[in-house]
């Protein structure tokens, strides 16, 4: 939203005001394009513009403004509090939803993950290179990893699973090995 209002990425406040002002849902899928959910902002489905590239790029500038951090937060307590729902996030354990029943840190190798990333843009028939979304993601980690604010890592009562030699499938096995 901050992109298509054209408001400055750097401009801590009225990002920060944005953050506060738009409404966040999060439902089941609604199209059968390789989702597993649908995200919508202020009525606009954006489920795929959040993983574009010019999004990925600022995504940890700004969220490591306090006052967005704290909006998003409520927001996604808010979601989280409806129930029945798993919650991707790189503070979702140790930030938003500490009271969690089950935690699951899913962990996966820069390389890994830079692959499942190319290969989903390219599956929506996208233009991707490797090389960039490699350093896009390493890029982020380092940001996300040292923040001062909730920064990157798994909650102590997390579950840790290494994904980089398993499959969706398998990855779903374990996850519901552990729910039982």
């Amino acid at each position: 939203m901050a992109i298509k209002s054209q408001i400055n990425i750097r401009d801590e406040k009225a990002i920060t005001e944005l953050a506060n002002d738009i409404l966040i849902d999060v439902n089941r899928p609604s199209k059968n394009d390789g989702r597993g959910y649908d995200v919508w902002v202020e009525g606009q489905d954006i489920t795929w513009e959040i993983r574009r590239p010019e999004i990925e790029a600022v995504v940890s500038i700004v969220s490591a403004y306090p006052g967005v951090r704290q909006a998003m937060t409520s927001q996604q307590r808010r979601i989280g509090m409806q129930g029945n729902v798993v919650m991707v996030g790189r503070d979702i354990g140790t930030v938003v939803l500490p009271e969690a029943g089950l935690k699951i840190y899913l962990n996966a190798s820069g390389e890994a993950r830079a692959v499942r990333r190319y290969q989903e843009v390219i599956s929506r028939g996208e233009e991707a290179f490797l090389e960039e979304i490699t350093m896009s993601l390493n890029r982020r980690d380092q940001i996300d990893s040292t923040r001062e604010i909730a920064p990157l890592c798994p909650a102590k009562d997390a579950v840790i699973i290494n994904t980089d030699d398993l499959s969706q499938d398998e990855v779903f096995e374990k996850v519901c090995a552990l729910l039982k």
